[in-house]
């Protein structure tokens, strides 16, 4: 689990495709950040979870399988291209930004972006499928990067992105028909899930509506 706070903008040093999948390495900058990184860690990868499987100073690899390659845009990556990277959640860090997988929903696409002054607006398309569980004010992890909705479009939405993010993101390198990958909010995903269960459920929708909630004194 993550939590959507990028430590440290890696870059990809290697590529080799093996058997339909793909063996990453990746550089980092911040040896303080991925001190005493281990075999068998997970990290987040522009939003992924990966499990690192090497590493050494100043660097770590993960295998990336066929299932991974078609959600994301992990299989996009050139040498030299940069990454956000976050490791794993202890349980006793600060929760900075919300509860992320690196359990990637879809791929999105910058639509438009827009100077605020002090800060910049970006609007993502994503597929129409995924509209039920966008709420506005809510999260969503962008490449890995925790971010809250500030406008909800048709199959779009929009973030406000402040100085030091974009600065200590990817999300700086960012152009319109740019490719990301997109996590939403796990809470929601559960709620949407449920209430989709309780319609069909064979024992009736759910009563917990408006009325339900008189009868019962709230």
């Amino acid at each position: 689990m993550f939590t959507g706070i990028v430590k440290d903008i890696g870059k990809v040093g290697a590529l080799e495709r093996r058997n339909g999948g793909l063996r990453l390495r990746v550089q980092y900058a911040g040896m303080e950040a991925f001190a005493s990184l281990s075999v068998d860690e997970s990290v987040s990868v522009n939003g992924v979870c990966q499990t690192v499987v090497a590493v050494a100073d100043g660097w770590f690899e993960v295998d990336t399988v066929e299932e991974t390659l078609a959600k994301t845009t992990l299989g996009s990556l050139r040498c030299g291209a940069s990454v956000n990277l976050e490791r794993a959640l202890r349980p006793m860090d600060r929760l900075g930004g919300h509860f992320v997988l690196g359990h990637v929903d879809c791929v999105g696409v910058v639509k438009e972006l827009r100077e605020l002054g002090s800060s910049r607006e970006i609007w993502f398309s994503y597929p129409e499928e995924f509209s039920s569980i966008m709420v506005s004010a809510g999260s969503v992890a962008i490449d890995g990067i925790s971010l809250t909705v500030a406008r909800l479009g048709d199959a779009s939405f929009a973030v406000a992105v402040i100085p030091f993010t974009f600065r200590h993101t990817t999300i700086s390198a960012l152009a319109v028909g740019s490719r990301v990958n997109l996590e939403f909010d796990i809470l929601g995903k559960y709620v949407a899930r449920q209430l989709s269960l309780s319609a069909s459920s064979p024992f009736g929708a759910s009563r917990l509506d408006e009325a339900w909630l008189r009868e019962n004194g709230f």
